[in-house]
């Protein structure tokens, strides 16, 4: 009989840690990673019984993608989907088809007292990170997507991009006005890195690192995607209350849609390494939730076989409508498991959290 209530304790000790609230939230996205690339990376990695440190994430699932628009999502409808559990047209940002704001995972988590980052190898004006900040009609519209990060007062924002952050006078600005974005990043108390040193050195727990005029080349002497993601960590990991991370492997969609099969390999390997880096955080931290999913499937990869060695072929230079895969770790992944929605990822971080993301009620005023 004691015996028995042992195991009963057991049992629901487990399931109380499975259903806590997590302290932290770290989301990886592989923009355009579908099961292909992941599988691909896995095998690179040492053959077919190589596991990545994803596979280690005990938690798995299936997403499915589709816009508000198409049965083929773009990473502006998908990032607004994952960051506020709404559908939206496709290159639209933080609105709904017919012009409301969206309140996203990230600007709940700030308004709780928690400290909040973004983290990409893409400019941070890109789709991916603009669509958990940034309320615009256009992906395009980079100059307002810089402004509205910057009053978005996140602690920590990284990635490139720091041609939209500079005044139109200053060379290779692509702002159409006098703002000076850097200038105002320093007056509100951000430290500022426009370099790979000035990176390297930056402490403390507020940063805008703008190490590209665009994108990130992921080469030397920029430091790698898991070096971002444990740099935002430990600036994050400081907040009382808990953190709201976004990491962004940006290349695999790009490698994907030129069908570069090397570099996609090797990205999504780039990748997986800032995966390893949250998961051990997550591990010594033991109340962080790891989730790492894709946005959606980018070239229609395929891997058949030629004398027992796969080749890669590509079904496409675009985005496909197949289901991408979710992983997850730490307390409350188990609500991340089966086939659920991209929408489902911000409401269940929600629910975890006892916030609310979706809908406001005025239509988007932008300046």
């Amino acid at each position: 009989m004691r015996r028995t209530s042992i195991v009963l304790l057991l049992i629901l000790a487990i399931a109380a840690s499975l259903s806590a609230a997590p302290k932290n939230v770290i989301l990886l996205i592989g923009d355009g990673m579908g099961f292909a690339q992941a599988t691909a990376a896995r095998i690179a990695a040492g053959g077919p019984r190589a596991r990545l440190a994803m596979d280690q994430m005990p938690i798995t699932g299936f997403v499915t993608t589709y816009s508000a628009s198409a049965y083929v999502t773009d990473s502006a409808a998908a990032a607004t989907a994952m960051a506020s559990g709404i559908k939206t047209s496709n290159y639209t940002i933080g609105l709904t088809p017919d012009g409301r704001r969206t309140r996203t995972i990230l600007e709940a988590a700030r308004d709780s007292g928690r400290k909040t980052g973004l983290v990409t190898t893409d400019a941070i004006t890109g789709a991916t990170p603009a669509g958990f900040a940034a309320h615009v009609s256009g992906r395009d519209q980079t100059a307002q997507i810089a402004a509205d990060l910057i009053n978005a007062n996140i602690d920590v924002l990284i990635g490139g991009g720091r041609a939209a952050f500079m005044p139109k006078t200053a060379q290779n600005s692509s702002r159409g006005d006098d703002r000076d974005l850097i200038a105002e990043a320093k007056s509100k108390g951000w430290q500022v890195a426009l370099s790979p040193e000035e990176f390297n050195s930056a402490s403390g727990s507020r940063l805008v690192a703008l190490l590209a005029l665009g994108a990130l080349t992921t080469k030397e002497p920029e430091p790698p995607l898991s070096s971002l993601t444990s740099k935002a960590i430990s600036m994050l990991s400081t907040g009382k209350k808990g953190f709201f991370l976004m990491v962004e492997g940006a290349q695999i969609d790009t490698s994907s849609h030129s069908n570069d099969f090397e570099s996609c390999v090797r990205q999504t390997l780039e990748f997986d390494k800032a995966v390893s880096a949250a998961l051990e955080f997550a591990r010594r931290d033991k109340n962080t939730l790891v989730i790492v999913t894709a946005d959606h499937e980018t070239g229609g990869l395929a891997l058949p076989a030629d004398n027992d060695k796969i080749k890669s072929v590509w079904g496409s230079g675009g985005h496909t409508a197949v289901v991408t895969p979710i992983y997850a770790y730490g307390p409350g992944s188990e609500r991340f498991s089966g086939l659920i929605d991209n929408t489902d990822i911000a409401k269940r971080i929600a629910e975890l959290w006892k916030l609310k993301v979706g809908v406001t009620e005025d239509k988007n005023q932008q300046p």
